[in-house]
């Protein structure tokens, strides 16, 4: 068995070893579970001349996506479990209508420090939102409808999204833009949009509120609501962010609950066909700003410690380089503009590490930086580059370079590992190979081919 990291020192124990401790017993749960991610990870890093083999293989017209251990075909309709050695069905929705569609969708897990008054409230489910306004909480494992609350027959709802995982999250409609008649006859909208909030364990709902131009102003072109900030963007590059807490203390009209009966309803309950559920967080001036600032692509994110902000001046002179200021006072930071030169169409990213240690992960076509919290501590970057390969044929009397590209980075949290999916340019988009490396210094650990070519790996997700 290959060896792994002890907790005494830097000793390598073997992964028999600890097999061994965790059968005599450990001390308490979160032991156990470091036990058994060690053991996973050094199963997983192990080099053996077997590697992994393809054992099912499904095909779809429509988008496959994956998450906590289930795949979803034919939009959400089909869920197969990949617990087992090969994925088994769960379940099989019926066919919907055009008008039943599920437009979006989020996995809600089943919380462990409460207890709600239902055992249905207490099952992983998945939020739909249908073409027809519809909100539907359905069994993870069965597909069971366990709960549907209708929305609006006034405003078409169409995305969902976490305001924080796991506990709240909002549904927000399509944006209400003027017709090329309506324009012409100089006739405009004062609403853009609405967001509807939801808390998840039991299902509540918070309140409706509308987004307007009397109060936010013209050009508003989007509005995503995280982490208790509502922001809004700009068709002038900028983004302006909101305390949303604020918004609902001194906005809220009436408290609205599910099923109960609401006078904005004209007594009618809340969350019920034809009626749906009020607007009853009405703003009525501008709530103040916390945080403003212009940006390219309306991009702006926020973490660290201290807390910084990252985003690109919308300057031309600016395109291709991320700025890094304190959010405190504006101030740069040392060493705060990062710029990645490469001669690819694929455009690099940039975004606070999600393993909260407050690092920064710059990805180019064939760079990843790992940038420390402390951002002056140059010979402390981490590195990640991609390879260089030589082909042994010539294209019109030169040899020709293939460089390695990479697709996409996810970070394992639990195994404490960043895994790039890298493509060598060969055969149209080329082949493609998962490349693991330990998240801390970057090192390379191993690496995994994929069998089949990466256009048609990346299509299908």
């Amino acid at each position: 068995m290959a060896p792994c990291r002890g907790s005494r020192g830097n000793r390598a124990v073997n992964t028999t070893e600890l097999l061994s401790r965790r059968s005599r017993g450990v001390e308490d749960a979160g032991t156990l579970m470091r036990h058994n991610m060690k053991v996973l990870r050094s199963i997983l890093l192990q080099v053996t001349e077997k590697d992994f083999i393809k054992v099912w293989s499904k095909t779809s017209k429509s988008s496959i996506m994956y998450e906590n251990g289930k795949i979803y075909f034919e939009n959400y309709q089909n869920c197969y479990s990949c617990v087992h050695s090969e994925p088994q069905v769960l379940y099989k929705l019926p066919k919907r209508s055009k008008v039943e569609k599920f437009e979006d969708a989020l996995l809600c897990q089943s919380p462990l420090d409460k207890t709600l008054a239902s055992p249905s409230d207490h099952k992983a489910s998945l939020l739909t939102l249908t073409a027809n306004n519809w909100l539907y909480r359905l069994s993870a494992v069965t597909g069971e409808e366990l709960q549907r609350v209708y929305l609006s027959s006034n405003q078409k709802f169409r995305y969902l999204g976490w305001e924080v995982s796991q506990e709240t999250f909002y549904v927000k409609s399509v944006q209400n833009k003027e017709t090329p008649l309506e324009r012409r006859a100089g006739i405009t909208h004062n609403t853009v949009m609405h967001l509807a909030i939801f808390h998840v364990f039991p299902l509540q709902i918070v309140g409706i509120v509308e987004i307007n131009k009397k109060v936010f102003g013209n050009g508003v072109t989007d509005v995503v609501l995280s982490q208790g900030v509502l922001a809004v963007s700009y068709s002038n590059k900028s983004v302006k962010l909101y305390s949303f807490e604020n918004i609902v203390q001194r906005y809220m009209t009436e408290k609205l609950k599910l099923g109960e009966q609401s006078s904005l309803l004209g007594d009618n309950k809340v969350g019920e066909a034809p009626f749906g559920i009020p607007v009853n967080i009405q703003i009525t001036d501008c709530p103040p700003v916390l945080f403003e600032v212009s940006c390219s692509n309306n991009g702006v994110q926020i973490g660290g410690y201290p807390w910084h902000y990252i985003y690109t001046p919308p300057h031309k002179t600016h395109k291709g380089t991320h700025h890094i200021c304190s959010l405190k006072d504006n101030t740069m930071a040392s060493n705060g503009i990062q710029n990645m030169s490469c001669s690819s169409l694929e455009s690099d990213g940039i975004f606070f590490h999600p393993d909260d240690s407050g690092r920064i992960i710059h990805i180019g076509p064939t760079t990843i930086n790992k940038i420390p919290s402390d951002i002056e501590r140059q010979n402390k970057y981490i590195y990640i580059y991609s390879y260089i390969q030589r082909t042994p044929h010539s294209v019109c009397g030169d040899r020709n370079w293939i460089l390695q590209t990479f697709r996409m980075v996810e970070y394992e949290d639990e195994l404490d590992l960043l895994a790039v999916v890298v493509t060598n340019g060969e055969e149209g988009e080329g082949r493609a190979h998962i490349r693991l490396h330990d998240n801390q210094n970057g090192q390379l650990q191993r690496t995994i081919d994929l069998l089949e070519p990466w256009d048609e790996v990346s299509s299908s997700t």
